[in-house]
């Protein structure tokens, strides 16, 4: 039922119009015509004003029948480098010319759902109510999808399609992430004529980063320390130093633990030294968790064994729109769309992943 031809060409005009994180003031426009065009009555709400962007949100509601209504979710922005998107195809591949990212995250995503709309309208598929979001900023916060209003829809199951990987794979866990910012004061001195007068804060910042456990701690639960910045000259003591780091768990006990743990070594470390800390802890998005006997797993299993698809309901370590939809009430999951390699220039999706993801979703809507 898909129509290959229009859903590359779909995917191709999406990945051309420019859209970072909290610029997809072009994307939202191209989306709001095309959701008018298929039916749906089309709104944009106002998210991105709390966060500085050119737009909000793209929501668009097509009326079904009386089954519970269903959100399908993806998100407008990319990473950097991400302007002047050239797409390449190459038999079954699409890429980037290697300057740029591709954009299929996720240009992949909104491609499938815009068409599996159209094959809906063409064929007079049956459906529940279906609520379409686009959001801003996933990419730079998850800012679209915390301040989307979901007291203004009424679905209360979602699927996202916005995971990497195989189409078939179903992300029904993900963790919770705090961010750890420590602004260590230290004492200027000159490094050559009294170094002995000064606090050196990045020596500060290194001991407590040396007695960190960063990187994976278990199966579920990982630190990073991701940005150093501080220091004026190497002829001056640097007198200040910030850490930028994070933690992530699927467990609140051990997601706590390991941010504390954290925090403690950067306390220690300015008391053996004489500095003074100051420490921000921000949860930037909620742990979230289907479990398998979920009427929504069910329905994305029935759909894809429909499909012959080899569906796997596994846990992720990233986050995701998905993070922020669950903590606000709404089940969802985080499909696979087929793209690889995202983030980078080497970023690519096979056409026949993204029918694929296409026909999946169109089985999802019809088992619903």
């Amino acid at each position: 039922m898909v129509n290959r031809e229009r859903l590359v060409q779909e995917f191709l005009k999406i990945v051309r119009i420019d859209s970072l994180s909290l610029k997809e003031r072009a994307m939202a426009d191209y989306l709001k015509g095309k959701l008018g065009e298929l039916g749906l009555a089309v709104w944009e709400d106002r998210a991105g004003e709390a966060v500085g962007g050119e737009a909000g949100n793209v929501i668009g509601v097509l009326e079904g029948d009386g089954r519970e209504p269903l959100m399908l979710l993806a998100h407008m922005d990319r990473v950097r480098p991400g302007e002047g998107v050239q797409p390449v195809v190459e038999g079954d591949v699409v890429k980037s010319d290697g300057k740029t990212v591709l954009g299929s995250d996720d240009g992949a995503g909104i491609a499938a759902i815009l068409e599996a709309l159209r094959v809906i309208k063409e064929k007079g598929i049956a459906h529940g109510r279906l609520e379409v979001v686009f959001t801003i900023g996933e990419e730079g916060g998850l800012h679209g999808a915390k301040g989307l209003e979901v007291d203004r829809l009424q679905a209360r199951r979602a699927v996202v399609l916005d995971s990497t990987g195989e189409v078939g794979t179903v992300i029904n866990q993900a963790p919770a992430q705090d961010s750890i910012v420590a602004k260590i004061y230290g004492k200027a001195a000159h490094a050559g004529v009294a170094p002995e007068k000064g606090v050196n804060a990045i020596v500060v910042a290194s001991r407590a980063i040396g007695r960190m456990q960063v990187g994976r701690i278990d199966g579920e639960t990982t630190c990073n320390v991701g940005i150093i910045q501080g220091g004026k000259a190497t002829n001056i003591v640097p007198d200040y130093v910030e850490v930028q780091c994070e933690a992530r768990s699927r467990s609140e006990e051990k997601l706590v633990a390991v941010t504390q743990a954290m925090c403690g070594e950067f306390k220690k470390a300015a008391a053996e030294e004489n500095a003074r800390v100051e420490l921000e802890v921000n949860r930037m998005y909620p742990a979230y968790h289907i479990t398998k006997d979920d009427g929504l797993i069910a329905l994305v299993c029935k759909a894809g064994e429909a499909m012959g698809l080899n569906v796997q309901i596994q846990p992720t370590g990233g986050g995701s729109d998905a993070n922020i939809i669950n903590g606000k009430g709404v089940r969802a999951v985080n499909l696979a769309v087929g793209n690889e390699e995202v983030h980078t220039v080497n970023e690519y999706i096979r056409i026949s992943d993204l029918v694929k993801v296409t026909e999946y979703l169109l089985q999802i809507i019809e088992s619903a």
